[in-house]
């Protein structure tokens, strides 16, 4: 179900725009033609999920078919030095949903980068050696355990950076790390300051929730600093408007107000919407009290 609402903010820094609209026709009425430096955004991954709402048991080959109409108003709203970043994860079971719908959006877009981002990771104390700061095993990270003979457990999604050429450039060390061994500051040429590119894994766990009375207030929303690095990651002084087409609880437009960038975000789901208008006045108390 449709919501005829949305939401307006504006400061001196940026504005958020939220309509309770489906994505692929608010793209098209609501966007000039390639206005749109970044979008970034989880859609539903078709796997059964229980939203409130939305239907996540669609026969494969009609998601697909709507991911492709999707990517079509993406790709119409996007401009030609733009990025997408799609977050999207499979299951065990049928892990090959992400790449029939990157094939699908083969059609118009470039695989550009793949990047893992990584939930749960496990490092042995005896596979790294004499590293400095290590000194045991290290396990870290959230992750749903599965109970099964056959499958490991899935510690891991995919955010496939999609753009229309394949040409666009990053600015990678805005998401970048300190060099761990500083000798290679002077060492390599282009180390000009101790950072250097992250690379396509990023390590970036989920917020849990502690009591099992708590209901959780999205099925599956992500991090907001995953929106961050995106945007970061395209560059941000290149980055005027970014669009999130499945805003949920509002990680992607809560990511824009803490970067001063202007956002806009479609979402269907009358609940959902109200927790991202809660979550975005509370980002913008924040930085208000902030400066």
């Amino acid at each position: 179900m449709e919501i005829d609402a949305g939401f307006h903010r504006a400061t001196d820094r940026s504005t958020v725009d939220v309509w309770g609209e489906d994505c692929v026709r608010g793209l098209g009425e609501r966007i000039d033609p390639g206005s749109i430096d970044v979008v970034v955004t989880s859609p539903p991954y078709n796997l059964g999920t229980r939203y409130k709402r939305y239907d996540d048991t669609l026969e494969r080959q009609d998601y697909v078919a709507w991911m492709g109409a999707w990517g079509e108003a993406v790709h119409g709203a996007l401009a030609d030095g733009g990025s997408l970043f799609l977050n999207i994860g499979g299951k065990p079971s049928d892990p090959w949903g992400p790449f029939e719908v990157l094939m699908r959006l083969r059609q118009r877009f470039e695989l550009q980068n793949v990047i893992h981002w990584v939930k749960s990771i496990a490092i042995q104390k005896e596979d790294v050696g004499r590293y400095p700061g290590i000194t045991g095993n290290v396990s870290v990270g959230h992750y749903k355990p599965i109970n099964s003979p056959r499958y490991i457990n899935d510690c891991h999604e995919y955010i496939f950076h999609l753009t229309k050429a394949g040409d666009v450039p990053l600015d990678r060390l805005a998401v970048g790390v300190e060099y761990q061994d500083k000798s290679n500051v002077a060492r390599w040429n282009g180390a000009r300051e101790d950072r250097r590119c992250r690379g396509n894994t990023w390590f970036v766990p989920y917020r849990t929730i502690q009591s099992r009375d708590k209901q959780r207030p999205h099925p599956a929303t992500f991090p907001v600093k995953i929106p961050e690095m995106c945007v970061r990651l395209h560059g941000l002084e290149r980055t005027r408007r970014v669009v999130d087409p499945f805003l949920g609880i509002g990680s992607s437009a809560v990511a824009c107000v803490q970067l001063g960038v202007d956002f806009i975000g479609f979402e269907t789901d009358a609940d959902y919407w109200a927790q991202a208008e809660v979550a975005v006045d509370e980002a913008l108390a924040a930085r208000t009290e902030a400066t």
